[in-house]
């Protein structure tokens, strides 16, 4: 029985680590890891893990297209967090639209297909803000190196109450107010705490990157 119990803690380390050969998101993440304090909790952990968190398969192809469609290569880990990333990219690359308004300008030279031209992305200020709209300009989204490499320099719980809430955590507009004015935030918002959680783990593999001009 016992031997049985530590081949599941095995496949269960093996499945759902993520930290194989990725680090970025393990330190933006320590925040929400509790050490566990002894073999039983260890145990616990890996015999719920085997059963939590399962996904559909649709939502499997969703997550090995948004690893092709990501303009940046990242390292995704492997287990549970690859699927995660994976199915941050494609709600950020082939849902949200976020390269429209985080990255300056969105397209390569050459490759804006308003223009009729073939689709290039920008991969050299992506997701790093800088896109001006009136008084209000874009956030870098990418890892704050300054900010413990967090993404947009927010940990998971921040990042879920604004995209939550619209709450603009640098106050840059206390004239104008405390929530963001152009964030589509009312839309995010309605997403799944695993569709957040999912986006997070994108933008935390992703490099450091700076505004465009």
């Amino acid at each position: 029985m016992k031997r049985n119990l530590m081949l599941v803690i095995a496949v269960a380390g093996m499945l759902f680590a993520g930290k194989i050969g990725y680090t970025r998101v393990s330190a933006s993440m320590s925040s929400n890891t509790v050490a566990p304090a002894t073999t039983e909790s260890v145990e616990s952990a890996a015999l719920q893990n085997l059963q939590a968190q399962e996904f559909t398969q649709a939502e499997l192809e969703r997550a090995q297209k948004g690893l092709t469609l990501s303009p940046i290569e990242v390292n995704a880990g492997a287990g549970r967090t690859r699927v995660l990333i994976g199915l941050g990219s494609y709600l950020v690359n082939a849902v949200g639209g976020c390269n429209d308004c985080h990255t300056n300008p969105p397209f390569a030279d050459g490759g804006d297909p308003f223009r009729g031209e073939p689709l290039k992305i920008n991969t050299a200020n992506y997701l790093a803000g800088g896109v001006r709209f009136g008084p209000f300009t874009s956030r870098n989204l990418t890892p704050d190196p300054q900010r413990g490499n967090l993404p947009a320099g927010m940990r998971l719980d921040e990042f879920i109450r604004v995209m939550r809430t619209g709450a603009d955590l640098s106050n840059l507009h206390p004239e104008i107010s405390p929530l963001l004015q152009v964030m589509p935030w009312t839309v995010y918002g309605q997403m799944t705490d695993r569709d957040l959680q999912a986006i997070y783990l994108f933008l935390s593999v992703l490099p450091r990157a700076q505004p465009g001009q």
